[in-house]
């Protein structure tokens, strides 16, 4: 009896020390950026030392056009060296190992180029070669499956010259799924798609990123809002900010403070408060801006949401850029 109790125990012991090692490899098994700065020839500083520790699942990369996303999304995906800084993955040393992580990358980069007249099947099973998979079964077994996956089946002998503006990222998500790679890194994957194709589309991604690292770089809140269990707003080269969305918006409260004013008064308001929002509502202009104490004026007290958070953010850089200029 005393065995059989020792011999349960020593069991127990194993099990628990493997769910250990299990959940530190888990844990490691993330992207890991550290001071990477990149200056381009003409002097442009495009990344001003960006460290982030990214995690498994989806990860969200907030900024407007110019924030230097695109410059960091070519970096981790080996497109281009940075200046300076390191970028690993898994263990693996990205800038001094190219070839070792993109056999586990898949990569959408905001504009893709495909053979037009091809049609959606062909250029999979191309693409699917590139991609080291030489075998004709495990090919067509491939590309098969992904078509299914992103519903393009039904069209899969058409050329993707036909192509609607959502079926073609959802064909970019499929060829950047070759392989069943750990790191996915898209690019503004939902610019110019319609809410239809556009939901689908987050729908697809957030399926793929419950197991693997899935990197959303994009200006659109909303998606990052719905998607995204931890994010950071790049802005100026800089990461200015980062952490889980709730918390982020939970920092605001009781800050974010509402009025409609008449459109032809947006100019006298914009003098006098700093406004972080403006949106047109039935001709009139509602606008948004943060104040830990009651402004007045008409002014009502709102609870602030992911996009309050992130043109809060904005507004401050331009702040800091304008004042050391």
């Amino acid at each position: 009896m005393d065995a059989g109790l020792a011999l349960f125990w020593r069991c127990c012991s194993d099990w628990f020390t493997i769910s250990i090692h299990l959940k530190q490899e888990k844990v490691e098994h993330m992207l890991q950026l550290a001071g990477v700065t990149h200056i381009y020839p003409n002097e442009t500083r495009a990344l001003d030392g960006v460290s982030l520790d990214i995690p498994k699942g989806m990860y969200g990369l907030l900024g407007p056009n110019g924030a230097g996303k695109s410059t960091l999304m070519r970096s981790i995906a080996t497109l281009q060296t940075p200046t300076s800084g390191s970028i690993s993955f898994d263990g693996i040393d990205v800038i001094a190992e190219p070839e070792a992580i993109r056999a586990r990358l898949g990569y959408l980069p905001q504009d893709f180029g495909v053979y037009p007249r091809v049609t959606a099947y062909a250029m999979l099973d191309h693409m699917a070669v590139l991609k080291g998979i030489a075998g004709t079964v495990e090919r067509k077994d491939t590309v098969e499956t992904l078509l299914n996956q992103v519903n393009l089946w039904d069209v899969r002998k058409k050329a993707i010259a036909g192509f609607s503006g959502g079926m073609r990222q959802r064909f970019g998500i499929a060829q950047a799924l070759i392989g069943n790679p750990d790191l996915i890194i898209t690019d503004e994957p939902t610019a110019g798609l319609d809410p239809e194709e556009r939901n689908r589309f987050l729908n697809l991604l957030a399926e793929v990123g419950e197991n693997v690292v899935v990197i959303l770089s994009t200006h659109i809140v909303e998606d990052v809002a719905d998607l995204c269990p931890r994010m950071a707003v790049l802005a100026a080269g800089q990461v200015q900010l980062e952490g889980a969305p709730n918390e982020l918006i939970a920092s605001t409260a009781g800050t974010i403070w509402e009025k409609t004013i008449p459109r032809a008064e947006l100019s006298q308001y914009s003098a006098q408060y700093q406004i972080i929002s403006n949106r047109l509502m039935a001709g009139q202009s509602v606008i948004h801006i943060m104040s830990d104490d009651d402004p007045g004026e008409g002014f009502v007290s709102v609870a602030g949401g992911l996009e309050d958070v992130y043109f809060t953010t904005l507004a401050k850089t331009r702040g800091n850029t304008a004042a050391a200029a």
